[in-house]
């Protein structure tokens, strides 16, 4: 299983950006996790097929409206699914 491991810098708390990472994933049928991190940034954990990772990758990339990416920071990795569904921790 292909997973992605995804940290987001800017002004991405309080606008609704977990929400939005969760709908995309959901859409997508990933599986994963997204959660605060402290210093104005959100952690973002996300396993399934490729092309659906990379489409979850360009919309964090983007954002909801009030957000602002300013850096994105991405790992990727292969190995047994790990995770069921897609929560906001």
């Amino acid at each position: 299983m292909l997973r992605l491991h995804a940290v987001v810098h800017g002004q991405v708390q309080g606008v609704g950006f977990s929400y939005f990472v969760t709908q995309v994933a959901r859409e997508l049928r990933l599986s994963g996790r997204v959660r605060n991190r402290p210093v104005s940034a959100l952690e973002v954990e996300a396993e399934g097929e490729r092309d659906g990772l990379a489409e979850l990758l360009d919309a964090m990339r983007r954002g909801p409206p009030a957000a602002r990416v300013e850096r994105l920071e991405e790992s990727w990795s292969d190995g047994p699914p790990r995770l069921q569904g897609f929560v906001v921790e």
